[in-house]
């Protein structure tokens, strides 16, 4: 399968209207991939003082002509916060009403927040093709990386974030439509539930059932915190400088000291914790303390608290007089670098997305990081996914500045 380069990038002017847009976009084939890999179509935006030639941009047939559509119409989105038109690719009218409502509601958060998004790059990768033998039916695993600049009150920043999607082809004419659209919502889909025993059990199991192919991972201590993986003295101070580092080295990628979970949302941001010099409370149990051992007995160990977003939620709220705790705040603006929100996608009390604060907006708003759909300095309250919902509800936690 060839390997594809996917490029976009958009530029727009000083209004958040369409305006005039300058953008350029270019798709090509190069190599091939071993078996079993997967086919990647990395990209780099850049800037032109005008649109590239049509011949360019439709150098590109069959259905790698429709993929290359829809990456620059979903960047041109991402900078107008208008629906592009879709229509001429697209067929799935559920994904057409989902993307439009989500824009519309990012729209309205930007207006009222002024925030002006200048500059818009999305790099796609083809993680997963599959076709059928006559090519008639392509189905595509593609994440999309979308690297916004954002313009607030005489301020700049710039929001990262990586975003997965399948997409089904079928031939239609001389080319390709788009049937269906499934956006990855792992954000809304935790594996693992510390409320539910079962779930608990499958997960000592899977490891258990697997221990025999992972590689041993060690941990990142700090052995003048947390000497012989025990907490043993007051007084020490959280850096949230650390925390926040850490969290911008490891946004996109993770650490190969700790493990990998395919929901790694609290599991990053414990690690980003833990860097700023918290110190762990080891028990030993699966189901108290905050702690993460690393590999120990033929498997990894880890408390609930440290990998899954509920039980985490519940460890912070909890009252103690040492080692790891905090304060839970009535909103957003109260918190601080390296400070933890929860998120309730359905208002029923199970919270199922954990994110760490980074950085600030020129409102003093928290910006954040995230794992599993790898985030940096994302806006907190998560309008721009899929997982949000009219019932979302979030818990903020201000982190004690000593333990």
């Amino acid at each position: 399968m060839p390997r594809t380069r996917i490029r976009v990038g958009t530029n727009k002017g000083a209004s958040l209207g369409k305006g005039t847009v300058q953008s350029r976009a270019t798709l090509s084939g190069a190599g091939t991939r071993s078996a079993g890999k997967p086919s990647r179509s990395n990209g780099s935006a850049s800037q032109s003082s005008s649109a590239a030639p049509q011949a360019q941009q439709d150098q590109q047939k069959g259905w790698k002509a429709a993929v290359h559509r829809y990456v620059k119409l979903y960047n041109q989105a991402e900078i107008d916060r208008y629906a592009p038109p879709f229509e001429e690719i697209i067929r799935d009218e559920d994904h057409l009403n989902r993307f439009a409502q989500r824009l519309d509601r990012l729209r309205e958060q930007e207006l009222l927040r002024g925030a002006l998004p200048s500059r818009s790059e999305t790099n796609a990768e083809l993680i997963r093709i599959s076709e059928s033998g006559s090519k008639s039916e392509v189905a595509v695993l593609i994440e999309l990386r979308i690297k916004r600049t954002i313009d607030h009150n005489g301020r700049t920043y710039t929001e990262e974030r990586c975003d997965r999607e399948r997409l089904w082809l079928s031939a239609e004419g001389d080319g390709y439509i788009i049937s269906r659209v499934e956006p990855i919502v792992l954000e809304r889909r935790p594996r693992y539930s510390l409320s539910d025993a079962a779930m608990a059990a499958e997960l000592m199991q899977e490891h258990e059932a697997s221990e025999g192919s992972k590689q041993q991972s060690i941990p990142y201590i700090n052995y003048d915190v947390l000497p012989f993986l025990k907490h043993s003295r007051a007084g020490v101070r959280y850096r949230r400088d650390l925390a926040a580092a850490y969290a911008d080295r490891w946004w996109n990628e993770p650490n190969p000291a700790y493990e990998n979970f395919e929901v790694n949302c609290t599991n990053y941001v414990s690690q980003c914790i833990f860097a700023g010099s918290a110190p762990m409370n080891y028990t030993g149990k699966r189901d108290s303390g905050w702690w993460y051992r690393g590999f120990s007995g033929k498997r990894e160990n880890w408390s609930y608290s440290w990998a899954v977003s509920n039980a985490l939620k519940n460890y912070l709220s909890a009252p103690r007089g040492s080692s790891l705790r905090a304060t839970v705040v009535e909103s957003a603006d109260q918190l601080a670098l390296g400070d933890v929100i929860t998120y309730d996608w359905s208002g029923d009390n199970r919270f199922q997305h954990s994110t760490i604060v980074t950085a600030f907006d020129a409102a003093g708003m928290p910006l954040v990081n995230a794992n599993t759909v790898a985030s940096r300095h994302r806006y907190w309250d998560y309008q721009d996914s899929y997982a949000w919902t009219e019932q979302t509800k979030y818990r903020f936690f201000h982190l004690a500045d000593e333990f």
